[in-house]
């Protein structure tokens, strides 16, 4: 099968039922398959796991925890539960994200304060956090970090319009913000949601209250040869297709772009493999309506390639899973 193919469509695998308020994010475990957490305004956070028998998924794990005391809590799984085993204090109202660089060795949070705090495991006492960065350059609240997926760039987007990009440039390893991508050069002009890569790293795809999905480009084999930070540009922006706040997007292993918004659908896009003199352009692949009963507020692929899973959580206090697959 493939993504190119007309006849694609999502089919609905399951329903994950078990939260009472709205679900506000669903994420996979990207080391174990079939594991999904969600995490709730009923204060909860569940483990979702799928049966090799059944293959269908249950609430193994149910956490209950506060939201909006600006403290992180960083669990570690055991045989049988999980167990909170540090806790990251210093945002002064509630933490909106967190992120970990693909090494797991920093750990970026942001909030409500219009900070992002990156913190640094510490091994050799007994893996305590260490503040290594209180980055204060967003001008309202930010709603969410993320960690490049191959080198430690962490990039952060905001109710102030802006994604901005930091790194480490010097021996010292101070982080600065080295990129600021906004309505000047050709960015969002409303509040910024959500960040997603490619799995090659070298294109970015962001979502916006503007209801716009935008992509976005570097030439990540010159940063990667040492040569220092290369901007991102604009590629293209896909806009009329979602009619409210698009607030999930998500880049599929093998090249499909998920997004989740307001109008409760989930739209899929693709690379068109049609580019003109405007450069690369993306077509819309499926448009699944009434995908929920209410806003859909995350949408995620699976880690693995194969299995062309998406999870989605909604208002509608629902998980679900979804399949990629040919329609009849």
């Amino acid at each position: 099968m493939k993504v190119m193919d007309k006849n694609l469509g999502l089919e609905e695998v399951q329903k994950l039922e078990g939260h009472t308020d709205r679900v506000w994010n669903v994420a996979w475990n990207p080391a174990a398959d079939g594991v999904i957490a969600s995490c709730s305004a009923d204060k909860t956070v569940r483990i979702w796991e799928q049966s090799s028998l059944t293959r269908s998924w249950t609430c193994k794990l149910g956490h209950r925890l506060g939201s909006f005391d600006g403290n992180t809590c960083v669990w570690e799984n055991f045989a049988t539960d999980s167990e909170s085993v540090s806790v990251l204090r210093g945002h002064e109202s509630e933490v909106k994200s967190v992120s970990w660089n693909a090494s797991g060795s920093l750990l970026a949070t942001c909030g409500r304060d219009k900070s992002v705090w990156i913190w640094e495991i510490q091994p050799e006492e007994d893996d305590e956090f260490d503040t290594i960065a209180v980055l204060t350059g967003h001008s309202e609240d930010v709603k969410m970090v993320l960690w490049h997926p191959t080198m430690d760039v962490l990039f952060s987007c905001s109710y102030d319009n802006t994604i901005k990009i930091w790194c480490s440039e010097d021996e010292d390893g101070d982080y600065n913000c080295v990129q600021t991508l906004s309505e000047l050069n050709n960015g969002h002009s409303s509040t910024v949601w959500s960040i997603s890569f490619n799995a090659a790293g070298d294109k970015m795809v962001t979502c916006s209250d503007d209801l716009a999905v935008k992509i976005w480009k570097t030439d990540i084999s010159r940063m990667q040869s040492g040569e220092g930070y290369v901007p991102w540009t604009h590629v293209c922006t896909l806009s009329g297709f979602h009619d409210r706040t698009i607030y999930s997007v998500h880049w599929s292993r093998d090249g499909v772009i998920a997004s989740g918004a307001g109008d409760d659908t989930i739209q899929l896009f693709v690379d068109s493999d049609s580019d003109s003199v405007d450069g690369p352009s993306y077509k819309l692949l499926v448009k699944k309506e009434k995908a929920h009963e209410m806003d859909v507020n995350s949408v995620q692929w699976a880690p693995d390639k194969e299995s062309r899973l998406l999870a989605s959580a909604s208002d509608d206090k629902m998980v679900k899973i979804w399949k990629l697959a040919s329609e009849p």
